[in-house]
């Protein structure tokens, strides 16, 4: 198939969409997406963090979606949001070519109505949910009427820009392999891998364990492959040494 990016990645960047604490381990966990911005001038933003309702009221929020049983959202001010986190890094919301969702939960889909100038991608077993994943039980979300771009494999979607297929933290959950000039090869996880311990741990909790854990060997051994540098979903010890909007790894 014809890729749909034409340049290399040139830039990373990463996203700060906030801080969360998990109830039932107090683990504070950053909210992260990421600017991909190739050598001829491409944008590609993955994911978009929470609705924007947070940045307005983020206990009537959380109410409103019951996700104050789970955990607490710590900060997610209009800051956070994705077009003011782009506009850090030199980007206008309008200049995105490409929109990509590891996954519906619900800090990663905030942006799902956003950038709707560019294709949305994300894997086929997620659009194909009846609706986003959202947060449990709650799912408020309709799939709105834009262009989707829905991938069943590890898709080479541009020079040096692989989508990973990395089921089990979600049906559709993604990961992404780059190739930066000076960084070299770079691993994002997303949450097929939150943070390293969940292996020794087996992804105990999670739906698909089994699923998560075979995800999680194989796009590990791909990084080993690469010697890449992996960039997790939320882990707590690499969260504030990770170079943040408008910092950039090249």
């Amino acid at each position: 198939m014809e890729t749909m990016l034409k340049g290399r990645p040139e830039r990373l960047v990463v996203l700060d969409f906030g801080l969360f604490r998990v109830h039932s381990n107090g683990r504070v966990i950053g909210i992260s997406g990421y600017l991909v911005q190739t050598d001829i001038g491409e944008n590609v933003l993955i994911d978009s963090g929470f609705p924007a309702k947070y940045a307005t009221d983020i206990a009537r929020a959380s109410e409103e979606d019951r996700l104050h049983e789970f955990g607490e959202v710590l900060h997610c001010g209009p800051e956070n949001l994705p077009g003011a986190q782009l506009e850090k890094a030199g980007v206008r919301p309008e200049d995105i070519d490409l929109f990509i969702l590891t996954h519906t939960h619900i800090d990663h889909i905030g942006g799902l109505e956003e950038f709707r100038q560019a294709p949305l991608l994300l894997a086929r077993a997620e659009r194909e949910l009846p609706r986003p994943l959202y947060w449990g039980a709650v799912q408020p979300l309709d799939w709105p009427e834009r262009d989707y771009i829905t991938l069943e494999q590890d898709t080479l979607i541009g020079p040096g820009f692989e989508v990973l297929m990395a089921p089990g933290h979600a049906p559709g959950q993604l990961a992404m392999m780059l190739d930066l000039p000076d960084t070299g090869a770079v691993l994002l996880t997303s949450d097929a891998i939150s943070r390293p311990e969940e292996l020794a741990e087996r992804f105990e909790g999670t739906a698909e364990a089994e699923t998560a854990l075979a995800s999680a060997r194989r796009i590990l051994d791909l990084a080993d492959a690469r010697g890449a540098f992996v960039i997790y979903g939320h882990w707590p010890r690499q969260w504030p040494a990770l170079r943040k909007a408008p910092e950039h790894y090249g």
